[in-house]
């Protein structure tokens, strides 16, 4: 896979925090920075993905489906909570 170079700016304590965290990891900043950014995107096509399923279903009448859609619903969310 082709890598793309470019700068980014960050407050300094951040900075710092990355550094002693890819230092003790034993990894490049830049391979750490890839890996959070990767972790961001899951995260944040997981929240696109609930929306749609609430979306999707928010207007069932049945009670029971509607409960049990909430009940799913809710664990989905929980495990998403949990990964911020």
């Amino acid at each position: 896979m082709a890598t793309v170079k470019t700068a980014i700016s960050l407050q300094e304590y951040l900075f710092e925090q990355a550094e002693a965290i890819a230092a003790e990891m034993k990894i490049s900043r830049s391979r750490l920075i890839a890996i959070a950014l990767e972790e961001f995107i899951r995260r944040h096509q997981n929240r696109i993905l609930l929306e749609k399923i609430n979306a999707a279903y928010g207007d069932i009448s049945d009670t029971e489906t509607s409960k049990s859609i909430g009940n799913i619903t809710e664990n989905h969310r929980s495990v998403i909570e949990d990964e911020c």
